[in-house]
């Protein structure tokens, strides 16, 4: 049963990643994200998608290939109302390509406005799978490690993916993220195309330590430990080709301060992680600093590790 004839949500972007835990970790940012309004079109088609925001022109404008359109249409097929008329207007403030879960976000924020219309059938977690199926369309690729904290917020772990199973983690910490965004994109589908399809057992065991002793040190407040584990052997070594600047900007992080530095999701957004609000500002102008001796400019986002996830603005009843 419809329970509301519209409703607004908004879900924030997200970190994926974290260095060595490749499609299977991810977190929340504060502040910025999508913003998703379905509202109900009785008598007309149910294939509506309206675009606004600063991004709007760089997103597919057919709802068939919009990662909030494909996820809604996805929930709407596992409830068996595929023929409800219902109307997608995404603002979309994040840019794509940006390694900030820009096509999460939409799909996080559709999911999640529609489970509010439909008088919330679906417990969060249980949206996740219909917003991978938007990660689908946009990337070629059903991840859920930027869709998880997008909608669930905080820190999330995916244990597996078949079946799936995900683990929300409030960390104890005093965690805070600076992230910059390089003023360039970086396709998801060509980030992973750089990608080796094999690696040696060697480099998989000490990747497989490193991600272990993350979640050990994120656990136990242990920032050393946390800094001598954010290093990935499988992703960055081969990403890193793809974005000028990067490797000046993860020293400087590191010089200024950071626990640890590396690519937010496919890049070309970096992140940094610290234990002190009051040190974000000289980190981000030392990974700024790095991107404009490459010659480009940059945005920022300072975030906790615990921030929250998708969230209702505004619902109007019949």
């Amino acid at each position: 049963m419809v329970a509301y004839k519209s409703v607004t949500v908004f879900a924030p972007a997200s970190v994926a990643n974290l260095s060595c835990g490749f499609d299977i970790m991810g977190f929340a940012l504060e502040g910025t994200g999508d913003r998703v309004v379905l509202s109900l079109s009785e008598g007309e088609e149910n294939d509506i998608l309206e675009l606004t925001g600063t991004y709007a022109g760089h997103v597919p404008a057919e709802r068939k290939r919009n990662s909030a359109g494909v996820a809604v249409d996805a929930m709407l097929a596992a409830i068996g109302k595929l023929n409800m008329s219902i109307h997608i207007k995404l603002e979309k403030n994040l840019p794509v390509g940006s390694g900030l879960g820009s096509s999460a976000s939409g799909a996080a924020a559709a999911v999640y406005a529609l489970n509010v219309m439909m008088g919330s059938p679906f417990e969060i977690k249980e949206l996740i799978p219909f917003a991978m199926e938007g990660e689908r369309a946009a990337c070629g690729t059903a991840h859920a490690d930027n869709v998880a904290p997008s909608l669930l917020g905080g820190f999330v772990l995916i244990r597996s993916y078949d079946p799936l199973d995900i683990i929300s983690i409030t960390t104890p910490c005093e965690l805070y993220c600076v992230v910059i965004h390089p003023h360039i994109e970086v396709k998801t589908s060509d980030a992973r195309r750089v990608l080796k399809k094999e690696f040696p057992l060697q480099v998989v065991t000490r990747q497989s330590a490193n991600t272990a002793s993350l979640m050990t040190g994120i656990l136990t407040c242990n920032y050393d430990l946390i800094g001598r584990s954010m290093n990935d052997l499988l992703a960055e070594p081969r990403r890193t080709m793809l974005i000028p600047g990067f490797l000046a900007a993860k020293n400087y992080a590191i010089e200024a301060g950071a626990i640890g530095c590396g690519i937010s999701g496919s890049g070309p957004s970096v992140f940094a992680l610290c234990n002190n609000r009051e040190i974000t500002t000289k980190i981000t102008s030392a990974m700024q600093k790095g991107f404009s001796e490459a010659g480009l400019t940059s945005d920022i986002i300072i975030s906790s590790l615990n921030a929250p996830g998708a969230r209702l603005i505004n619902k109007e009843i019949f």
